[in-house]
């Protein structure tokens, strides 16, 4: 029998049981993929994160849900970066790089005169595909009619380093009503059937808000939804520069918000600067301790 200690960090808020939770494991380097996997499913956020060492980075970060290893994940990201900031691991620096399965990213963390941390990481090139399934299925899978959803943007898959669908949605009254059937997804998300599903509108909460989220987990990584979601946080930003205002200069700044349906609402900052091809994209957000607590692993 193998303890494990865990430690929780919410991420994308100040304020504990807020935002979105994730687990974070130190001296990840002694586990197994198996009992990454086993310690995931027993702590039960979206993510836990494991930081080990890399040879190509300053840094190494592996991500798994309940259910799969993931590719990058943004939440954890920050709470990832924000544990080791504020528990001695990363000495004075204020840029480095990571390592992960969507490849090497640089992250630069500042401090305000207020002593708050922020943290700020580069994502993966967008990437978008077009979605070629039913709308009226996609509508009733997470519980809303087809005239729910915007009828002059784009449904499409997007990823700047997970894949998820972006549903357009006309208003914000219809957030409140979703209720996703995940097991559906599959069978609708045709061309990308391991996708998450990412609901978003331009009307919002916040009065200094650009847009409002929810975000559906797929159905085989062994959650529901996620709370606040930074990697979907900037691929809506993509999304944004391409279709919602394509006539910026060199840069956009965007704030989404994300997880009041849940009681967890956090907001991301999102910023699109345009590159020769597409677009880059860089996250900021902040992240706050919780607690720590064991895992006992099976074998």
């Amino acid at each position: 029998m193998k303890s494990i200690k865990v430690y929780h960090y919410d991420a994308f808020s100040k304020t504990p049981n807020k935002g979105n939770p994730a687990g974070i494991v130190l001296g990840g380097d002694e586990l197994t993929d198996e009992e990454m996997q086993e310690v995931a499913l027993k702590v039960g956020f979206n993510e836990t994160a494991f930081p080990i060492q890399s040879e190509v980075a300053d840094l190494q970060i592996r991500y798994f849900t309940p259910g799969h290893e993931t590719n990058l994940c943004g939440h954890a990201t920050m709470a990832t970066v924000y544990a080791l900031i504020t528990r001695g691991y990363l000495g004075n620096k204020t840029d480095f790089t990571i390592e992960t399965k969507a490849g090497v990213l640089p992250i630069s963390v500042k401090t305000t005169a207020e002593g708050e941390i922020l943290i700020t990481m580069k994502q993966a090139q967008p990437e978008f595909k077009k979605f070629k399934g039913s709308k009226k299925d996609l509508a009733a899978s997470i519980g809303l009619e087809e005239k729910d959803i915007h009828d002059d943007l784009p449904i499409a898959y997007g990823s700047t380093g997970a894949w998820t669908l972006l549903v357009p949605i006309k208003e914000l009254v219809a957030f409140e009503k979703m209720k996703p059937n995940s097991k559906e997804f599959p069978s609708i998300l045709k061309e990308m059937p391991k996708a998450s599903v990412h609901p978003f509108c331009m009307q919002a909460y916040g009065m200094d808000v650009d847009m409002h989220a929810r975000h559906f987990s797929s159905p085989y990584s062994g959650t529901i939804e996620d709370a606040i979601t930074g990697t979907a946080s900037g691929v809506m930003g993509a999304y944004y520069a391409e279709h919602i205002n394509n006539k910026f200069n060199d840069s956009l700044n965007l704030i989404v918000e994300q997880g009041h349906e849940m009681k967890k609402d956090g907001r991301v900052m999102v910023r699109v600067s345009r590159n020769e091809n597409s677009f880059d994209i860089q996250i900021t957000g902040n992240a706050v301790y919780v607690k720590e607590f064991d895992v006992t692993l099976d074998k």
